[in-house]
């Protein structure tokens, strides 16, 4: 799908929100090393309808076991976990694929977040990320 604008860009410090050079875009010409911060945050707008965007940041990381041509590839590891709000879903329009990654993303964020959280905040995020049926 092309929405229109970027899918992430470099995250800056002292209040730079875009810094680069790293970014995820049509006009990019910089190479994704390991070590790199970027956002990930696709979106669609229908004119006059709606529109979202969903954002996380991600480091580019080293992955162990796969290579191509004699060459290390990269893969991405989510940074900001966050629950997504279900109430502002429409599940009917998404389809099995869809729902999996919100799930398998819901439960990432539990097993991560919920260690650190209080009993009665761990119980709101809990359902928060309860598992979607298909």
């Amino acid at each position: 799908m092309d929405y229109g604008h970027g899918t992430g860009h470099g995250v800056g410090s002292c209040l730079s929100v875009h810094e680069g050079p790293q970014r995820i875009s049509r006009g990019s010409k910089t190479i994704l090393e390991p070590g790199m911060i970027i956002s990930n945050e696709p979106g669609f707008y229908l004119k006059n309808n709606f529109g979202i965007r969903i954002e996380n940041l991600m480091i580019v990381k080293k992955c162990k076991k796969n290579r191509f041509n004699k060459k290390t590839m990269l893969f991405f590891k989510t940074l900001t976990l966050a629950p997504l709000d279900i109430k502002l879903i429409n599940y009917k329009m998404l389809n099995k694929e869809e729902i999996n990654w919100i799930n398998n993303y819901h439960s990432s964020v539990y097993k991560t977040i919920s260690p650190h959280l209080e009993i009665s905040n761990r119980n709101w995020l809990k359902n928060i990320c309860k598992k979607l049926e298909i």
